[in-house]
């Protein structure tokens, strides 16, 4: 039995949930989120507890199971709390600034890199003297919030000699020694 699968999903107050054929909608205070899911799958919902059941056990079912039960927990707790996820620019002149859904980013390259963040997403920046500059990224999806934040950090990976690069906030990033002086 999946461990994930078989573990209930708590309904906090001011969420809805409403599943209709394979189509489940999660309505909370910050918004509403939609997921298809396997028609196969039953849903039951009693004592503000959510439970997704499986019909068999197949092998097919068994791999939903979990998929399925993950999807809808991180529905319900992005309408309900929302994600952030935090991004930090570490390089000499490293700069990003954001109009609007629109972010501006120098990074070392000859030329500054524009990217336009999908609209369910809220992007902030932050220069502080002393600190590396920041892109706040804040959403109740955690699917895009995720895929926005990798996208952004692949325009510069963190590399390992000097550590340059965009990573999360508190990423530990593993340092080589580089070349040894000639011996």
């Amino acid at each position: 039995m999946s461990r994930i699968g078989k573990a209930p999903i708590s309904i906090p107050s001011g969420v809805e949930i409403k599943v209709d054929k394979s189509m489940v909608t999660v309505k909370g205070p910050k918004g509403e989120l939609m997921q298809k899911i396997d028609p196969d799958m039953k849903l039951e919902i009693e004592d503000g507890t959510l439970t997704v059941v499986r019909p068999t056990e197949q092998k097919r079912h068994r791999a939903m199971h979990g998929l399925y039960r993950s999807l809808i927990n991180n529905m319900v707790q992005g309408v309900s709390e929302g994600y952030k996820i935090s991004l930090e620019l570490h390089g000499v002149g490293y700069r990003a600034s954001n109009s609007g859904q629109l972010l501006e980013m120098s990074m070392g390259y000859s030329h500054p890199i524009y990217f336009y963040v999908p609209d369910e997403v809220k992007v902030v920046t932050e220069s502080v003297k002393g600190q590396p500059p920041r892109i706040d990224l804040e959403s109740i999806d955690k699917q895009l919030i995720g895929q926005v934040a990798a996208k952004i950090r692949a325009f510069r990976k963190p590399e390992p000699y000097k550590g340059k690069g965009v990573r999360f906030a508190g990423e530990e990033i593993r340092r080589k020694q580089g070349k040894a002086a000639g011996a």
